[in-house]
């Protein structure tokens, strides 16, 4: 056997325990009893712990070292050589680790998430403050082990490890770069007369919401042969292979936008892990290049597709049949312009796209200041509550629609939040190549088409899991890195029409 192919099967393993502990976890967010607790939490440490083990192994690093030597004479982009290079990349950051850290925040993460699912469901954010507080410190020796000297520099390696190559300080550039921007178009609707969404407040049958959704994702191309849709506290999606990626939402009986567009945004996500070139699987490929990429797709079928006019001029009318009730007696104009409010809202997940991206920030600020020290865990509702209110001029009435409403802290997702409106902006760059490639998608979309689309992004993102980089990518389909024009192009023009504004 080759050095290439012992380094191959090594990762394998190591990737198959990963996936052995991805199911545990997808099943704790959506069938396992609240009393398995104690015990999900063992078995995830012991899964994460032999994965580590195996992994960070001196034979791999020498697997390593003998792979490289095998694959200097080829091209960078190469498969072969891209797997050495993201290996040793991810290998380096592992040794780092030591195993006693990684057992104890696998443990810390699996009781933090039931404590945050019993927080919420309780808006009682005393419930979860304790293991907010033991995730947190466990991230800051996470970031000193991988190399942070001064407290400034932790929260840029926490961010490299979703989004390589990145910097708290360029996300801070790019963020006031875009609120710079914003600004004027949130001012510009607010003082435009009102769009009335009424209507979508109102009681839609749970189980017809579901299939819905379920039938749109489908016509996108997410593969119930492949996947799954189940219901979660907090929507997400999980890649058990790249022939099984799953999805989950959470319906709101009273507003159908919410459950819709959560699948929608789940189903993006999935197509990206579905695209995955199979000659790719189980190896450190077999992933969405960065977390902004990923979030990328997701963005661009949930807003750039499914908040588009000439979408709901095919979607509408079989919408209406559905809930005729509620409906029938509403135009279509009025609908569109109706999931496109704009207005301050408290819930992240369901924002519109302009006021989107501060809830995003106000997130980047408070976590970067609970890894550099300069916030404790006891004031994050005050803080949470303050940034609110400056950044979009409300207030929680709850720590349920305020601090505790994402997952993501109690799950060891730290440095996460900026992806989000890093994925937002690099929607908007690809969504623009693939008209300059495929022509005007509007009339596809009006019939239902999407194929053109998918198999567009296929091939320029998907296909190449962690090939490349994301700049790599932005800069091949796009001709430039990342770029908050084309976004803030793209939401001047929506809502412009929207609104009747003069921009």
């Amino acid at each position: 056997m080759s050095s290439l192919d012992a380094l191959r099967a090594r990762l394998a393993t190591v990737y198959d325990l990963n996936k052995a502990a991805s199911v545990l976890e997808w099943d704790q967010e959506t069938y396992m009893p609240d009393g398995a607790t104690e015990a999900r939490a063992h078995q995830l440490t012991t899964l994460r712990s032999l994965s580590h083990e195996h992994f960070t192994d001196d034979e791999t690093g020498a697997l390593l070292e003998r792979a490289e030597v095998a694959t200097q004479g080829l091209e960078a982009q190469d498969p072969a050589r891209a797997l050495v290079r993201v290996a040793q990349r991810d290998y380096d950051r592992a040794t780092k680790l030591p195993a006693r850290l990684v057992a104890e925040f696998a443990t810390a993460t699996a009781r933090a998430k039931h404590a945050w699912q019993a927080a919420r469901a309780d808006d009682d954010y005393a419930q979860f403050a304790p293991h907010l507080e033991r995730v947190i410190a466990l991230s800051v020796e996470k970031s000193d082990a991988l190399g942070a000297t001064v407290p400034e520099a932790r929260y840029d390696i926490l961010l490299d490890e979703y989004e390589p190559g990145m910097t708290a300080a360029e996300v801070a550039r790019e963020f006031a770069e875009l609120r710079e921007g914003l600004v004027p178009l949130v001012e510009a609707i607010a003082d435009a007369p009102h769009v009335d969404d009424a209507f979508l407040h109102a009681p839609f049958d749970e189980a017809t919401q579901w299939a819905f959704g379920l039938e749109v994702a489908q016509a996108f191309g997410y593969d119930l042969a492949h996947g799954r849709q189940d219901r979660s506290a907090h929507p997400f999606s999980t890649t058990l292979a790249i022939d099984d990626v799953r999805i989950t939402t959470r319906i709101d009986p009273d507003y159908f936008p919410s459950g819709f567009f959560g699948t929608l945004h789940e189903t993006g996500h999935a197509l990206y892990e579905r695209g995955v070139s199979p000659s790719l699987a189980r190896s450190p490929l077999a992933s969405g290049t960065s977390l902004g990429m990923h979030e990328s797709q997701s963005r661009l079928w949930e807003n750039q597709v499914g908040r588009s006019r000439p979408f709901w001029q095919h979607w509408y009318p079989k919408l209406q049949d559905r809930f005729p009730a509620q409906l029938r007696a509403v135009p279509v104009d009025a609908y569109y312009r109706a999931i496109n409010r704009v207005g301050p809202s408290f819930i992240r997940v369901e924002a519109d796209e302009v006021t989107y991206n501060l809830h995003v920030m106000l997130r980047f600020e408070i976590e970067r200041a609970l890894i550099d020290g300069s916030l404790s865990v006891a004031d994050v509702p005050a803080a949470w509550n303050a940034a609110m209110k400056d950044y979009l001029g409300v207030t929680p009435p709850t720590d349920r629609e305020g601090c505790l409403q994402d997952i993501h802290w109690s799950i060891g997702l730290v440095g996460y939040f900026p992806t989000y409106t890093l994925g937002t902006l690099m929607s908007a760059q690809l969504f623009e190549a693939a008209q300059r490639d495929l022509g005007d998608l509007a009339a596809a979309f009006a019939e239902g088409t999407y194929l053109p689309l998918r198999e567009w992004l296929r091939d320029q993102i998907h296909q190449h899991g962690r090939v490349y980089t994301a700049t790599e990518l932005l800069r091949h389909v796009c001709g430039t890195g990342l770029d908050a024009a084309p976004w803030l192009k793209y939401a001047r023009a929506k809502y412009a029409l929207i609104y009747d504004l003069a921009l």
